[in-house]
């Protein structure tokens, strides 16, 4: 259980490390921040559509790989690839459509929606990789391997940290600049979860002809 709860405190550090360089931008450091503040509930709404779809199939997955059945159970992981993949389409044309609005909502104001709608157009082009990253992790969990697990979400982290340093100091992109070093850091994340789940060594294989809607699969 210790490299899965490292692995949350670590998924935080996205979100603190961009708030820590946010707040040192000069001169408009402050509202920045505000503006990015109001996009977190967006932020956790995505986080959560991920885990619905992680956190339902990997355990469904654990216990056909119980029943020794891992065909039934690569096909649950399949099911939740495509779920997650069109979760994101729909997320992120949601976001694009009403994000503006939903941010006024939550209390952006005049002064910080430029930099919450900066933040949030960025960020949610991404919304796949973050889908993907969070959701399909979980079945590496559901292997036993939760180091590896960690090491995937370290990987997106330490990558996000460093990328923050260069696009919002070195290139002066104020919060667009950490939106940007998300959403690769994310992709980064995914490349390891993904290339993991392709390799022999993984008990589960993510296979292209089980990334399909499976009904009986997927509503339980």
């Amino acid at each position: 259980s210790l490299p899965t709860v490292t692995a949350q405190i670590i998924n935080m550090l996205y979100n603190i490390v961009d708030r820590i360089y946010i707040g040192h931008i000069p001169e408009n450091g402050a509202l920045a921040l505000t503006g990015v503040g109001v996009c977190m509930p967006l932020i956790m709404i995505v986080s959560a559509f991920a885990a619905l779809v992680g956190n339902g199939g990997a355990p469904r997955a654990s216990i056909f790989m119980g029943k020794g059945d891992n065909e039934q159970a690569e096909k649950v992981m399949g099911s939740c690839a495509w779920m997650l993949i069109v979760l994101s389409v729909v997320l992120t044309a949601f976001m694009l459509i009403f994000g503006k609005m939903i941010l006024q909502l939550f209390g952006a104001s005049d002064n910080t929606i430029l930099y919450a709608t900066d933040y949030m157009n960025i960020y949610c082009v991404g919304t796949l990789f973050t889908q993907l990253t969070l959701g399909l992790n979980a079945f590496i969990t559901a292997q036993g391997k939760t180091l590896i697990s960690m090491c995937n979400v370290a990987v997106g982290a330490v990558t996000n940290i460093v990328l923050d340093a260069i696009l919002i100091n070195g290139f002066g992109m104020g919060v667009k600049g950490a939106a940007l070093a998300t959403v690769i850091a994310q992709g980064v994340s995914t490349c390891f979860v993904i290339h993991y789940l392709i390799k022999p060594t993984s008990q589960l294989k993510l296979r292209l002809k089980n990334i399909r809607f499976e009904r009986k699969l997927l509503l339980p």
